[in-house]
């Protein structure tokens, strides 16, 4: 899942300075996952905004809307009897669902009220570790369910370097080696053989970087 962190209420306060209606919009996707972006941080950024504004000499009319997700046409047209004489919308969702909204509502400015950090995982309560880097090239077959791009420190397709010690990370007694983590993963499935491999290296071509791709799934068109 994408995991995002709330930005600093001065900086969203400065981005719709001027503004006489704003809508926080709520994303009921990732973002309420990691608790900061659902109904309930919506509405306590709509609070904190309101009070802010308010000692800032900039009183403004602040509503708040939440749906499913900002990603996906199905919800963002639901937004729209929200967006009535709104001048400004601060999205509580991650950059896509930024980026989306403003696509559907070009007459409206689009605030994020988040930074969006990573696609990861749930470690525990209130915990999230990366876990992918969305390189478009995955590996987990051959490595034990592991991935050794963004979990190795190093993105090593072929490991352990040298400083692994201990089965730790050189960087940090923190961090596991990831390829101690494929060595073992693998030796306990019976498949240690797969060590033997040599993986080619990175093609980094398939990346995110260079611009945005589209998936298409003729199956789920409509």
């Amino acid at each position: 899942m994408i995991v995002a962190e709330i930005k600093p209420i001065e900086e969203i306060a400065e981005a719709i300075k001027g503004a006489k209606k704003v809508l926080v919009a709520g994303c009921g996707g990732c973002v309420t996952v990691c608790l900061s972006g659902g109904q309930k941080e919506t509405d306590i950024m709509a609070s904190a905004l309101r009070m802010k504004m308010e000692v800032d000499g900039q009183p403004m009319q602040i509503e708040t809307a939440t749906y499913e997700r900002q990603c996906d046409p199905e919800y963002v047209v639901r937004f729209k009897e929200h967006l009535k004489d709104v001048d400004a919308v601060v999205s509580m969702a991650c950059g896509v669902g930024v980026q989306f909204m403003a696509e559907n509502y070009p007459e409206i400015i689009f605030v994020p009220g988040q930074n969006t950090k990573f696609a990861g995982a749930a470690i525990e309560h209130g915990i999230w570790e990366e876990r992918c880097m969305l390189c478009g090239e995955c590996v987990l077959a051959k490595t034990g369910g592991v991935c050794p791009v963004i979990r190795c420190s190093k993105s090593l397709m072929n490991g352990p370097c040298g400083g692994s010690q201990g089965g730790v990370c050189e960087i940090s007694k923190d961090t596991p080696c990831a390829w101690q983590l494929i060595y073992d993963r693998l030796k306990g499935q019976g498949r240690l053989d797969m060590m033997t491999e040599v993986l080619p290296a990175k093609n980094w071509a398939k990346n995110r970087d260079g611009g945005p791709r589209k998936i298409v799934r003729e199956d789920v068109r409509l």
